[in-house]
């Protein structure tokens, strides 16, 4: 299969042709476009590949407008920032999506469900265009996110506004940091469960541990080996690091 990457940032498409080389040697990388820009010159010189891989948020517009300017019938796997949960109802026929940073497990069960969809013949590319609709359209496509969480405050419970909190943060127990400074602990088992319930717009996972407002950002300083530490406003004065491999995905959420 001819495939070609549309991402702008250089490393994740890098980081991407590498790890379907890894693990689909059927698949052949034969070009990586940076912007809605490039790609748009591209496939006015080129017929489409046979599978393409497609960041949703690019430096210039949303991928999504390629569809409404090319006929592209070859099937697609969205590599994107956007939470799992808010599209998983919208998963269609020989259409996927990996969440960044991307796993070669994921990648490659993606890639073997477009190749068995061709094989069987059954990948239905109308269906692309219900998720583009979707996505184009701002009051279908509106996620509703958790409010207010519900803390232990002494012996007592109290709500704490989601627009409060600053950061989450899990260690030997789990706990919530408010703007204000204020430290509570709050019962959830991983944070992959906080994540799903927050706007992706305002929350980053940083890392294993750590999952922070962008309002909570003092500065960022780059640190050896491509990695970042946040440093997070007074009255916290808590610094939080951000891997290489998240480090491209939280320079585009930050600087937007």
């Amino acid at each position: 299969m001819r495939a070609v990457i549309i991402e702008d940032e250089s490393l994740i498409a890098e980081e991407m042709k590498a790890n379907i080389a890894a693990v689909a040697d059927d698949v052949q990388v034969i070009e990586m476009l940076p912007s809605l820009k490039t790609a748009r010159r591209w496939f006015m010189n080129n017929a489409a590949p046979d599978l393409l891989f497609m960041d949703i948020r690019l430096s210039d517009g949303l991928s999504f407008e390629l569809f409404d300017e090319f006929t592209l019938n070859c099937p697609v796997i969205f590599c994107t920032a956007y939470e799992e949960y808010a599209i998983r109802a919208f998963k269609v026929n020989g259409v996927d999506y990996l969440l960044k940073p991307v796993q070669e497990e994921d990648l490659k069960k993606a890639i073997d469900k477009v190749r068995s969809m061709q094989e069987n013949k059954n990948f239905v590319p109308g269906d692309l265009q219900q998720l583009v609709q979707y996505f184009s359209n701002p009051l279908l496509s509106k996620v509703q996110y958790k409010e207010r969480f519900v803390i232990n405050s002494g012996n007592k419970w109290a709500p704490v506004e989601t627009r409060a909190i600053a950061l989450f943060y899990k260690d030997n127990l789990n706990y919530v940091y408010t703007f204000n400074g204020d430290r509570f602990i709050y019962d959830f088992s991983a944070l992959e469960d906080i994540e799903e319930v927050l706007d992706p717009a305002i929350f980053f996972r940083a890392n294993r541990q750590a999952i922070i407002n962008i309002h909570s950002i003092q500065s960022v300083k780059p640190h050896g080996n491509q990695k970042l530490v946040v440093q997070l406003k007074q009255p916290l004065k808590l610094e939080i690091d951000i891997s290489r491999e998240k480090a491209p995905l939280f320079k585009k959420w930050i600087d937007r």
